[in-house]
């Protein structure tokens, strides 16, 4: 028998309990934004056919994990969530089924999967947290986005700032050069005009189109939602005009913009996204308008780590009722079952033979805060032995008084 490698494959994770709890501390922050700006979510599946992810991408396409299966099909693993959203408004939109309705405003929050080289931030999956308007071309709309993207990122505690531009701007240069464009920030000047030397510019040209490109000014578009967005009340400087953005993905067609950390301007981006007016349509044979934001979640998590905004417990647990000899673990099983009843977060040891040490050793190990120790003169009273794990105190208490220390 082959020995099992135990590893995953390269740029796929394992998330133990307390990386997870983190993970969840910040998606239940996320997906607060989401909902209080009116958006539900949408689930689709892993895999699409192939055909639907093909052509969607520009130079990113090769990333796309695609395969034949036993029966012969065509499928892809997911490279984002947007194509996918493309799909199901063409499939249950007005010239689908007619069970989505537009405007449309969903979230969602799934793996998404790419052959990436894989560095730090960057990994072959990950969840992919989103949130789209489809069906309107409103101003109005471009605004809510931008909002929703800063208050998930107040609501975090992280102060940033919204780079914005306009793709439009940019609809002469070929996309080929635009590619390089947004990795000034990442290889600087140098390296982007070797990079378009490489892809047949002379110094010359490519320095042109450089120049060209830092020379622009706003659109007029851009103004328009700037104005919006300062009336309703967010400070004029968090949104910042960078005629550099581009943002790789081919299928914007307008607003463009990118978080960033207000520290550090030129640090990886925290999330982004964009219009994109005319890629439903390559699957409804419809004109259907959409804007949207991603959140960067692997980067947002580091980010909030190195400015300790993260301070999330190893364990959801809040106590550990013990068993003290197999006379009493009935006792134990019904005051385990008498706190989750008051949704009381209970662990309830399940050996009969364990030392009482080796149980409140586990507890401590874990980082679950409290311990209920009900031996003998405990039962005998109607009283329980609370001990506090981290402040190393104990005391007796009754039912009442139980559920009052470790309620929410």
């Amino acid at each position: 028998m082959d020995k099992i490698r135990l590893s995953t494959p390269k740029g796929f994770r394992d998330f133990l309990p307390p990386d997870s709890l983190k993970r969840k501390f910040v998606l239940d922050k996320i997906i607060s934004v989401f909902e209080k700006f009116g958006f539900d979510p949408l689930e689709t599946p892993t895999l699409e056919y192939a055909e639907t992810l093909r052509g969607k991408y520009g130079e990113e396409e090769k990333l796309i994990y695609q395969f034949t299966s036993l029966g012969g099909d065509e499928l892809a693993l997911k490279y984002d969530q947007t194509v996918p959203l493309a799909r199901v408004i063409a499939q249950y939109g007005p010239n689908g089924s007619q069970k989505i309705i537009l405007p449309f405003k969903r979230y969602q929050l799934q793996s998404a999967f790419r052959g990436e080289n894989t560095q730090k931030g960057r990994y072959r999956e990950f969840l992919q947290c989103d949130v789209d308007i489809v069906g309107s071309l409103s101003q109005v709309a471009d605004t809510e986005i931008l909002a929703l993207a800063y208050e998930v990122y107040q609501s975090l505690g992280l102060e940033v700032i919204l780079k914005v531009n306009d793709r439009s701007l940019l609809q002469d240069i070929e996309p080929k050069y635009l590619s390089s464009i947004d990795k000034l920030n990442k290889i600087g000047k140098d390296g982007v005009l070797n990079e378009l030397g490489n892809k047949g510019l002379s110094t010359d040209e490519a320095t042109r189109l450089l120049t060209k490109i830092n020379s622009i000014k706003p659109s007029e578009h851009l103004q328009t939602i700037s104005n919006y967005f300062n009336e309703l009340g967010y400070p004029k400087e968090i949104l910042e005009f960078d005629p550099t953005l581009v943002r790789g993905l081919n299928y914007y067609t307008g607003l463009i913009f990118e978080v960033v950390l207000k520290s550090n301007l030129i640090s990886s981006s925290l999330g982004g996204g964009g219009r994109y007016d005319n890629l439903i349509g390559m699957f409804a044979n419809l004109a259907v308008p959409a804007v949207g934001f991603s959140v960067g979640l692997d980067r947002t998590i580091e980010a909030l780590e190195e400015a300790g905004q993260i301070n999330v417990p190893s364990t959801q647990v809040t106590v550990l009722v013990t068993i003290f000899s197999k006379d009493l673990a009935q006792e134990s099983a019904n005051t385990a079952s008498l706190l989750r009843a008051k949704n009381i977060n209970t662990d309830l040891w399940l050996d009969l033979e364990t030392k009482l040490d080796k149980q409140l050793k586990y507890a401590d190990q874990k980082g679950i805060p409290y311990a209920v120790i009900i031996g003998p003169e405990e039962a005998e009273n109607k009283q329980f032995t609370l001990k506090d794990l981290i402040k190393q105190t104990q005391e007796k208490v009754s039912l009442e008084e139980l559920v009052n220390k470790l309620g929410p």
